[in-house]
């Protein structure tokens, strides 16, 4: 049976060590989890004719600040034998707090401290602990060019150092950086089937055949999200090369001179564009210019975290221009009202595939149909291709 159609035997198993600390900034896709978690448990429980029923895994939990910046954590209940899922939020910027009267926005340091906080006020209590930190602290500083500092590797030697026992990430800019801590646990989760769905449920008459659809790598560090794009669905695959100003930083980052495409021809085909972040959209926005001039139709963005740290409004130009058709991602990080609201911004929803997994991990089940979703993938489009046809006949209909 697969992984996805996996009923779990919450009623027969000892679920009831579970608690999770969905730390500020990550309170509603807890919520979300949350609700999975105990749907799943309560259903069971009662097909097995047992009285045992849950209302919540979350567990109360704070961390407040004194005027002066400094905070600490503070947890409702106790932990004592339980196995501990954290869920923590880095990039969630929409978060407060007051500093000698000037309120601050929390950034992800703060969060890394507040989860420090969380970790210690357990006082060791805890059965286990796994920290789901869907984008990794300091995950885009992944690797040493000179004398500067490796905050991601860092941290995750904190946390193994405190007692951490694994740590839950999804698209990690380099899940090479668990190096790092080779004796604590480290999965890495991709958002491939969901975004594939979210794609689909919302523009049904996409045709993602070899002839009609194509893959293209926004550059050759996103070559290995969009290698498994391509496989998965039997299409072709390009690839933008990043000529970089390696003598200038700007914004922590070295500019890019041009952009150099590599593949076969995009005439007509829609595109589909895979890559972690989209933090300015500076490098996304150049590349459907180029994708355009070379004759391809529609182009789909595609970031598992959709950042747009300096707005939206040239991406609303954009697509006015008819530069792109939309922008897919997903909620593992916090979106702004506004962004919510865009026609050409799709959403895909992780909470159920968090649950799954958190759930998977608590039960001692095995996880690697959850790391890779080939077959899932498989049956969602041929069932998208068998129902187009119909779809297609409606929208010309109307």
């Amino acid at each position: 049976m697969p992984f996805f159609e996996h009923v779990f035997k919450f009623g027969k198993e000892d679920t009831s060590n579970m608690g999770i600390l969905a730390l500020q900034g990550a309170r509603e896709l807890g919520k979300k989890v949350d609700d999975y978690l105990v749907n799943w448990y309560n259903t069971e429980a009662e097909k097995c004719g047992s009285t045992s029923r849950v209302k919540t895994f979350l567990i109360a939990n704070s961390c407040p600040r004194f005027t002066t910046g400094d905070g600490k954590g503070l947890i409702a209940e106790t932990v004592r034998g339980k196995d501990i899922y954290i869920i923590v939020d880095v990039g969630n910027y929409s978060v407060e707090y007051n500093m000698f009267g000037m309120m601050h926005r929390m950034s992800p340091d703060d969060y890394y401290a507040d989860l420090k906080r969380i970790i210690a006020a357990m006082g060791g209590k805890a059965k286990s602990i796994t920290v789901v930190m869907p984008m990794l602290y300091g995950g885009r500083q992944h690797r040493r060019n000179a004398r500067e500092s490796l905050d991601c590797a860092q941290m995750l030697q904190e946390l193994q150092s405190m007692g951490v026992n694994e740590m839950i990430t999804f698209d990690a800019h380099d899940p090479r950086v668990q190096n790092a801590v080779p004796l604590m646990g480290f999965d890495n989760f991709m958002p491939t089937y969901q975004i594939l769905k979210a794609l689909l449920e919302k523009y049904p008459d996409v045709n993602m055949s070899k002839e009609n659809f194509m893959i293209v790598s926004p550059d050759e560090g996103a070559m290995g999200r969009n290698i498994y794009y391509a496989s998965v669905l039997g299409t072709d695959l390009g690839m933008f090369y990043k000529r970089r100003d390696y003598a200038n930083v700007v914004n922590g980052r070295n500019p890019i001179i041009a952009h150099d495409y590599i593949g076969n021809d995009v005439s007509g085909k829609d595109i589909f564009v895979a890559d972690d972040i989209i933090a300015t959209g500076d490098s996304m926005l150049k590349l459907c210019v180029e994708l355009k001039e070379r004759g391809a139709d529609k182009i789909f963005l595609s970031a598992t975290y959709a950042l747009f740290t300096e707005g939206l409004q040239k991406f609303r130009d954009a697509y006015d221009k008819g530069l792109f058709t939309a922008v897919v991602s997903t909620n593992l990080t916090y979106a702004t009202p506004e962004l919510l609201k865009e026609e050409w911004f799709v959403q895909a929803d992780m909470s159920k595939f968090m649950a799954y997994i958190m759930a998977a991990c608590n039960q001692g089940y095995s996880i690697s149909t959850l790391l890779d979703p080939h077959d899932k993938i498989h049956e969602l489009i041929e069932a998208y291709n068998k129902c187009r046809p119909q779809q297609l006949a409606i929208k010309i209909e109307e």
